[in-house]
């Protein structure tokens, strides 16, 4: 039984890693704080209970395991209520949501139109 476990616990904790990667991009690429914090939260929170899935699979008493999976359900409490924090601390100082601008053409721009 053990035989495949290894290798799926394996690949979930690899898996979560890219997942951790792509949050850390996304932290770097997005425009503004609450895109980051979105990419963050989801990203992050996906990839660290995937890693905490696999490390489960591999750990060696079921005690272990569930004090993994424990970390992994208290790390997205926290997550969660420390990304509001910020996002509503943003707010309440001003910063706004970034707007996306209306294409060309929409709301009275036509002159923004190619002729």
């Amino acid at each position: 039984m053990t035989e495949w476990l290894d290798p799926l616990g394996r690949g979930l904790i690899v898996t979560g890693a890219i997942f951790f990667f792509a949050g850390s991009l996304g932290l770097v690429r997005f425009p503004d704080l609450y895109a980051r914090l979105h990419a963050l939260t989801k990203a992050d929170n996906l990839g660290l209970g995937l890693i905490c899935l696999g490390l489960a699979l591999q750990a060696a008493t079921v005690a272990a395991a569930l004090k993994v999976l424990l970390v992994w359900g208290l790390v997205l409490i926290a997550s969660s209520i420390g990304a509001t924090l910020i996002a509503s601390t943003a707010l309440a100082c001003g910063l706004r949501p970034r707007q996306r601008r209306p294409p060309p053409g929409v709301n009275g721009q036509e002159e923004d139109m190619p002729r």
